[in-house]
């Protein structure tokens, strides 16, 4: 094989690894307003579904079933604890658990109640401007007069309380863990500057939750769920003369899954261990649309596979 030869065997075996990171095959440029720069355009929004969405909806069938759809919860606040940040990207972990939980209850519905506690500013407001007497919908409403006892049309709504139901449960913790080497390994090969390395690591996410009783504040049940992470990158790198040609061609390629995909499914598979303690409806057969490998879930407090 001629130098050149090995040059342009060099330029492929690159852009063969090159080639691993794939590009949309849906990707154009096209502009957003007449007169705009044109911008890329990918991928059309889809459901944001993970793994175990159809065992959440299973499971929500199977308590509509029952007869559970009166079990009302809610979900309070659940922060990332971890303090880990970046100068660049700021926190590494979502800020957004308790709209995961939301998310992953509302497949449950109608099989539970579900109840706004997270972020009540709404309605607080409207509850307050009803109490002020200002709050109306467009139309006369019979109202009694508090001093005199007579009765009269007015075009504020009329308020009585008692219209907030109050749940049965909330749900509230916290991401706790993020542990970012648990293992990892590689190789690295250069011969006459020539050469590839690779490199594999595993990381970690972990999160505690816990159910508990609205009026009573007793706690129910707890659960810690750590879920795993794992990620290659491959890279080629030529840096040497071919002929009185200095070539110099780096290529590479990294993957690795999803960080808050990773929060969001422990968060699913702890409301799947928490919530039967309350239903007494167990989510045993439901099965998620993708199959897992070597991963658990908790159900009665005892590890059982997915």
């Amino acid at each position: 094989m001629t130098r050149y030869s090995r040059a342009v065997a060099a330029v492929a075996l690159s852009m063969t690894v090159a080639g691993c990171a794939v590009v949309p095959e849906d990707m154009r440029r096209e502009p957003l307003n007449e007169g705009d720069v044109p911008v890329v355009m990918t991928s059309k929004p889809t459901p944001n579904n993970t793994p175990l969405t159809a065992k959440l909806i299973c499971y929500g069938e199977r308590l509509e079933r029952a007869g559970k759809g009166h079990i009302g919860i809610g979900v309070g606040n659940i922060r990332d604890y971890t303090g880990k940040q970046s100068d660049l990207e700021g926190f590494v972990v979502t800020q957004g658990g308790a709209l995961m939980a939301y998310t992953a209850l509302g497949h449950l519905v109608p099989g539970i109640t579900l109840h706004e506690r997270f972020d009540t500013q709404i309605a607080d407001a409207e509850l307050q401007y009803i109490a002020n007497r200002q709050l109306g919908d467009g139309q006369m409403h019979e109202a009694v007069d508090k001093q005199t006892g007579q009765q009269d049309r007015v075009p504020w709504k009329p308020y009585y309380g008692g219209s907030v139901l109050q749940s049965d449960y909330y749900i509230v913790g916290g991401i706790t863990e993020v542990n970012f080497n648990i293992q990892s390994g590689g190789g690295e090969l250069n011969v006459n500057n020539a050469g590839g390395k690779g490199r594999i690591y595993t990381m970690n996410v972990g999160i505690d939750l816990r159910i508990v009783g609205s009026q009573t504040l007793k706690v129910y049940d707890t659960v810690s769920v750590q879920k795993q992470i794992s990620g290659y990158e491959v890279g080629l790198d030529v840096f040497r003369f071919f002929n009185s040609d200095l070539w110099d061609v780096n290529a590479g390629a990294k993957n690795q899954e999803p960080l808050q995909l990773a929060v969001r499914m422990a968060i699913e598979s702890a409301l799947l261990d928490i919530v039967p303690t309350v239903t007494g409806v167990q989510p045993a057969g439901c099965e998620p649309s993708v199959p897992l490998v070597e991963a658990d879930v908790y159900s009665g407090g005892k590890a059982g596979k997915l």
